[in-house]
């Protein structure tokens, strides 16, 4: 007797492996038995007669927890109904624990206020037990150690370098999160806290995170110009430890900028050749989302959040940063307000028609904005390149990541501009380069969404249909799979 049998279903096990029919039965949480199982009871039937029956998908780039999710909403509703069963937060350089200091949560300050969150965990493990504790999340949820999480707890608002004393303090304490259910490590190297960390230090932390069998995870330090070698410098940290390296969200933005993309998946092709763990997460669409502070020269970030409004309020410093944007060759008019502090009425303007209205150059009006929004502003750019997303999903290296968080359907009443992708990426890769253009096959795009996914990142009895795994299966219906999102609706 099974609790639950799926009948009559097209298997696609998550192996790559042709689909097959067969059916499911289902005991407890696991999956029993997979094959005929017509002459079988169970309390529930489900009958999957021309349906896929797929793993349910793991999203290896979320930030349900930076964004607070988890605890506003942990049904997380906008994920559970693109299929994805399992998340990896902590990603970007920001995870919400370990705490070793006041300062440490100040890293996910980009994304969350942190005035608002109650704290009642310092440890990696308090925080997970927390979680299990809770009991309210519709997903399964591991996490990554954010990088600047660390740094921040000992460097507070501080731009420098680790000394060796303080390097080794975070390592020591990396380790111990990992050995405390952590997953690995992720490092956000475009934000401003991080973009002093030297190669060194990055190594050693390396070190301890392949130690210990986990993941090297980075948001690489640039997504344009210097593009290939900011890859290049992900790469050599693999070389030189053997650490599983991960890149979040591989793309290069900006058309001048888009040419890099073919030399960069060459150079990660060239390096598992060599032996190298290198794979990469991808979501399939041209807009992205971003800090509107990212658009100022590097320089006028330095220090942080309070010493970059100081310079953004100084009449000659401001110049120079005007001035410098002018060059930078951004293109504003594709860049809108997501969401900030001020009100609901700049969410869905482009920065061009808030220059507009003010009567004041585009650059002007990004201070102005940063400013009133004391640094705090989310800004949605359509800056990438349809063809390189391609490319970069049908690599054999690449798996698929939402790189979004979990929402209801209700949260269009906030006025916050939340990327699509949050509702629709896995229903679009299916719906779009597996049933339009025909890129993929079924079952290797769904082996890039589960047990690829799964075994990268250490998630043990996850992401296949196989005997004695956790039942999270989704099923679908091939003939109606889209996806419905997009950045109006």
């Amino acid at each position: 007797m099974y609790d639950i049998i799926i009948k009559n279903g097209t298997l696609i096990d998550g192996s790559g492996e042709p689909m097959y029919t067969a059916d499911i039965g289902i005991k407890d949480d696991r999956i029993a038995k997979i094959g005929d199982l017509s002459n079988e009871k169970s309390e529930v039937q489900i009958d999957a007669y021309e349906r896929l029956v797929c793993p349910g998908f793991v999203d290896v780039n979320n930030h349900s927890d930076t964004y607070w999710r988890i605890f506003s909403d942990p049904y997380l509703e906008s994920l559970v109904h693109q299929g994805i069963t399992t998340i990896v937060g902590g990603n970007c350089g920001s995870s919400l624990a370990p705490l070793l200091g006041p300062k440490a949560i100040e890293s996910v300050q980009k994304w969350l206020s942190i005035n608002n969150p109650s704290l009642n965990w310092d440890t990696m493990e308090e925080f997970l037990k927390m979680i299990e504790k809770t009991n309210k999340l519709s997903v399964n949820f591991a996490t990554l150690v954010g990088h600047a999480t660390l740094r921040r707890s000992i460097l507070g608002d501080d731009m420098r370098n680790l000394t060796l004393k303080e390097g080794e303090f975070l390592a020591k304490k990396l380790g111990i999160a990992m050995k405390e259910g952590a997953i690995g490590m992720s490092s956000g190297l475009v934000y401003t806290h991080a973009k002093s960390t030297t190669q060194d230090e990055l190594i050693n932390f390396a070190k301890i995170i392949k130690k210990y069998g986990g993941v090297y995870v980075t948001h690489i330090k640039n997504e344009d110009k210097n593009f290939l070698e900011s890859i290049e410098d992900s790469l050599e940290i693999a070389r030189q430890t053997k650490v599983k390296l991960h890149i979040s969200h591989l793309k290069v933005t900006g058309e001048k900028n888009w040419h890099q993309m073919e030399s960069a998946l060459d150079a990660i092709t060239r390096a598992q050749e060599t032996g190298l763990d290198v794979t990469f997460d991808v979501f399939p669409y041209t807009n992205i989302g971003s800090v509107l502070y990212t658009l100022l020269p590097s320089w006028a970030t330095d220090g942080g959040k309070k010493m970059m409004l100081e310079r953004l309020k100084d009449s000659k410093m401001r110049a120079k940063v005007v001035a410098e944007m002018k060059e930078s060759g951004i293109d504003f008019s594709k860049i809108e307000i997501a969401s900030s502090p001020l009100a609901k009425s700049l969410s869905r303007r482009k920065i061009t028609e808030i220059a507009s209205a003010q009567d004041k150059s585009v650059e002007e009006a990004v201070i102005d904005t940063l400013v009133a929004s004391e640094g705090k502003v989310i800004i949605s750019m359509d800056v990438l390149s349809e063809k390189n997303i391609e490319m970069a999903i049908i690599h054999p290296a690449a798996m698929i990541a939402t790189n979004g968080s979990g929402y209801n359907d209700t949260h269009g009443i906030t006025g916050e501009v939340v990327h699509p992708r949050s509702f629709g990426t896995f229903p679009r890769v299916l719906s779009k380069y597996v049933l339009g253009k025909r890129v993929l096959k079924w079952e290797e795009a769904v082996k890039k969404m589960t047990s690829f996914p799964a075994e990268k990142f250490n998630i043990e009895k996850r992401g296949m249909l196989k005997e004695k795994y956790f039942a999270d299966i989704v099923i679908i219906d091939r003939d109606k799979i889209r996806d419905l999102a997009t950045p109006e609706n």
